[in-house]
């Protein structure tokens, strides 16, 4: 048995510290507002008027987070593609196409970022290193690194807040530093409660991990929390090496809604609703439906309110919650939630059928 109160549990199950990557968050939010301060930007920049964002897993969240929570403001259309090729609307120099990887050697970002060079488009690099950063310097590319180690998806910090400070220098959304204190402040006030030495009788983050052991989890968000809930999947996946979903809402309710399940599998499943009183308050009333709808149905539901005065604030905030659940459904599920053999196994026989 499991005991999340125990010290010694995270010092057996998390011996390369992704906990204190998860711990740390706000602080890589406020250092990655504080990169982009000091990047070199061509005056150039000014005049595109579409921004691609390509990239992959942990280094694409990022970007999909950026373009959900700036839609309704920003003046010019952000786009995420996890590909190896572009659509072709990215053409031209009113295109600014930033290479995003962690790494600096993903395959798929570096294949869309040399053509995106070849149809002439605007380059920005946002990496630790390696290859994209080389070539963002041998193109005369705008170039931001950051020094971080951890895996991808535990510097969501660098990969969010340095291309929403972007749009800010460049004008395109209001200036963000403000709600971005707000935020971090959101977030460190909830940390206290859900840490790991918050115990498991006033811990609710370690309670719902213990819902989800051994449960199909699907987690539904909408608006600005849409691709919130695309990360709380994300994170059981490779956090605590579970299978999960995500649906987003209104459109959820057009065919998700209708799926049935063997009573054994609903027993088996868990669906979790991030919900926000800034939602569309059809919206809101939408999650309290379909929620009603699958209770009736018997099958186990959760909810989990965002906290914060902002759509910024509360989009962190979840984030943050979640990536405390999935670390402790980590240690549940008896591994480190560090490791990916899967994704690691997966590029090795990529790399060798080259």
């Amino acid at each position: 048995m499991i005991n999340l109160d125990d010290p010694t549990t995270y010092q057996r199950l998390d011996p390369s510290g992704m906990f204190g990557h998860i711990a740390a968050l706000p602080d890589q939010c406020e250092a990655g507002w504080k990169l982009m301060q000091s990047v070199d930007l061509p005056a150039a920049f000014s005049q595109v008027n579409r921004i691609v964002v390509s990239g992959m897993g942990g280094s694409a969240i990022g970007a999909s987070l950026l373009a959900s929570l700036i839609a309704s403001e920003c003046r010019a259309p952000l786009f995420v593609v996890r590909d190896y090729t572009l659509p072709a609307f990215v053409d031209g120099p009113s295109c600014l196409v930033i290479g995003a990887s962690y790494s600096g050697e993903t395959e798929e970002t570096l294949a869309a970022f040399e053509e995106a060079r070849r149809r002439g488009c605007r380059l920005m690099a946002l990496t630790t290193g390696g290859t994209l950063a080389q070539r963002a310097k041998d193109y005369g590319a705008a170039l931001a690194t950051f020094d971080y180690k951890s895996q991808p998806r535990a510097a969501l910090g660098y990969s969010f807040t340095p291309l929403l400070a972007l749009l800010c220098r460049l004008g395109l959304v209001a200036d963000q530093s403000a709600d971005l204190a707000k935020a971090v402040a959101a977030m460190r006030a909830w940390q206290k409660e859900i840490e790991p030495s918050s115990p498991v009788s006033k811990n609710s983050a370690k309670r719902l991990a213990g819902q989800m052991m051994g449960r199909w989890v699907t987690v539904w968000g909408s608006g600005h929390l849409a691709e919130v809930a695309r990360r709380w999947k994300t994170q059981i996946n490779e956090n605590a090496k579970g299978w999960a979903a995500f649906e987003v809402l209104p459109e959820a309710d057009h065919n998700a809604i209708c799926g049935t399940l063997p009573d054994e599998a609903a027993r088996k499943t868990l669906v979790l609703f991030l919900t926000s009183t800034l939602d569309h308050p059809r919206t809101q009333l939408r999650h309290a439906i379909t929620r009603q709808v699958f209770l009736t149905s018997g099958v186990n539901t959760d909810v989990i309110a965002a906290r914060g005065q902002s759509r910024l604030a509360e989009m962190l905030s979840m984030i943050h919650y979640g990536d405390y659940v999935s670390g402790y459904l980590g240690l549940l599920n008896k591994v480190d939630p560090t490791v990916i053999a899967g994704i690691v196994e997966l590029k090795a026989r990529l790399t060798e059928a080259k």
